[in-house]
């Protein structure tokens, strides 16, 4: 599973033109997963993702989480997280999980998600969705379930 987290001042997602979710201060996730991912890897993301401690604090250290800012959540399903373009001009999708089975963790990624208490916003799985935010900082970080653990 990859995750590209944004801190960002606000963010939504719009659908032919007509915003469908919007959020303020907190983080826009892009959300993808491959043929190994499972329910078990999202719990661990989803733990991973609301104990970072990424917001500034009185100090300008990063100390603060996303429930000691009040912030929000914008998660969005993005299967390009997974386009691996080594060889050729044209990615290759191949490591991306098929769109049944990333459906049914994308769900379950934000029913996790909701289940911390934190207002969570979402995109459509599969729509073509056009993505607005303002990058607080920029501060972006790539939390791939790889790295973190041994899978």
């Amino acid at each position: 599973m990859r995750v590209v987290l944004q801190n960002v001042l606000s963010s939504s997602v719009s659908i032919d033109g007509k915003i469908i979710s919007s959020i303020n201060k907190g983080f826009l996730l892009l959300v993808g997963f491959t043929h190994t991912d499972n329910e078990l890897i999202v719990d661990k993301m989803v733990n991973k993702i609301v104990g970072l401690r990424v917001f500034m604090d009185e100090f300008g250290k990063t100390n603060l989480s996303l429930k000691d800012v009040g912030g929000e959540i914008l998660s969005v399903s993005q299967f390009t997280l997974y386009g691996n373009v080594k060889e050729g001009k044209r990615p290759s999708f191949v490591n991306a999980m098929r769109p049944e089975n990333a459906t049914k963790l994308y769900d379950y990624f934000n029913l996790k998600l909701k289940e911390t208490g934190l207002n969570i916003q979402t995109g459509i799985f599969g729509a073509d969705m056009k993505v607005n935010l303002i990058n607080d900082g920029p501060f972006t970080l790539i939390i791939d379930s790889r790295e973190l653990w041994d899978l």
